[in-house]
């Protein structure tokens, strides 16, 4: 069995670290806790890498994992546009529980699975998960479990289900405890997945809230207002809206729950569980998969 290291001691800390990024730049597998799950990470620009991830998991192409990220900054360089709905999203809630699915960057050189040109996007409220991903740069990572079994929120727990498919195990204690378990399922601090590609950057159409995690609407609808959001059906929420607003664009077809790290039911997603068809896979920052990554 891998060793799982106790990043409470120091000592373990720094061998830990140094053997996980030795291991994404292998093409290895790392499981990481982040603040919601914890969640399986690989290099998000290596196809074999990701591929390796899938396989661990038991995950087809069609539920791609999402990207944890280190920064806000990074947005701009992954996502084709940002619209200011959503960067009032990400400045409120990250870094925290909160995934989004935005249109990837066309020139992008990578492949997460069949994500229909989407990315799902979280920066991870951990300071393993962030310091790991200052030092890789982004990581495809998806909850720590096995495609439907209940997400990891511990490294004990990832490790029994996922084994020697991993090469390092950072134990950075319990995850998800900072969060109230509001999520789809009992006791699940899986991220917030929220679909942002059916809004314009001029502000036209709606965000759409995919998978219900740790942030809940009410909070979301705080931030950009009740009549940005969808209704369950896919239409404007009934919130009143001004009189001489254009009539919402109804939002993209379903995403995949990603873990937490992915969205999805079979694990926290991009953060996870399923994600919708974009790239939200079922997180590190860790996660039942995108509908956490992420992980969480």
């Amino acid at each position: 069995m891998t060793l799982i290291h106790d990043c409470s001691i120091e000592s373990e800390l720094l061998a830990g670290m140094r053997l996980a990024r030795r291991a994404i730049g292998s093409g290895e597998l790392v499981v990481i806790p982040t603040d919601t799950v914890y969640g399986v990470a690989a290099d998000a620009f290596s196809a074999a890498a990701v591929q390796r991830l899938l396989d661990a998991k038991g995950r087809e192409r069609t539920s791609p994992p999402p990207v944890l990220v280190p920064g806000i900054p990074t947005l701009d360089a992954l996502a084709a546009e940002v619209p200011d709905a959503v960067r009032a999203l990400v400045t409120e809630f990250w870094p925290g529980g909160l995934t989004v699915i935005l249109r990837a960057q066309p020139s992008l050189q990578w492949d997460l699975g069949e994500t229909r040109g989407t990315v799902a996007l979280r920066m991870p409220d951990h300071r393993i998960a962030l310091e790991l991903l200052s030092e890789t740069g982004p990581l495809a990572v998806s909850s720590a479990n096995l495609s439907g079994m209940p997400s990891a929120t511990t490294a004990a727990e990832a490790a029994d289900m996922l084994g020697d498919r991993v090469a390092v195990y950072l134990d950075g204690g319990a995850a998800g405890v900072a969060y109230d378990a509001i999520g789809e399922r009992p006791g699940d601090t899986s991220s917030t997945i929220v679909d942002a590609t059916g809004l314009a950057a001029d502000g036209t159409g709606v965000l759409r809230i995919v998978r219900a995690g740790v942030i809940s609407r009410e909070r979301i609808a705080e931030v950009v207002g009740e009549e940005l959001l969808a209704g369950s059906d896919g239409a404007a929420a009934a919130a009143p809206a001004p009189a001489d607003a254009a009539p919402a664009a109804a939002a993209p077809a379903d995403a995949a729950r990603a873990d937490d790290v992915e969205p999805a039911a079979d694990e926290p997603a991009a953060d996870d569980g399923a994600a919708p068809a974009t790239s939200v896979a079922s997180s590190t920052d860790a996660p039942d998969e995108r509908a956490d990554p992420a992980a969480s």
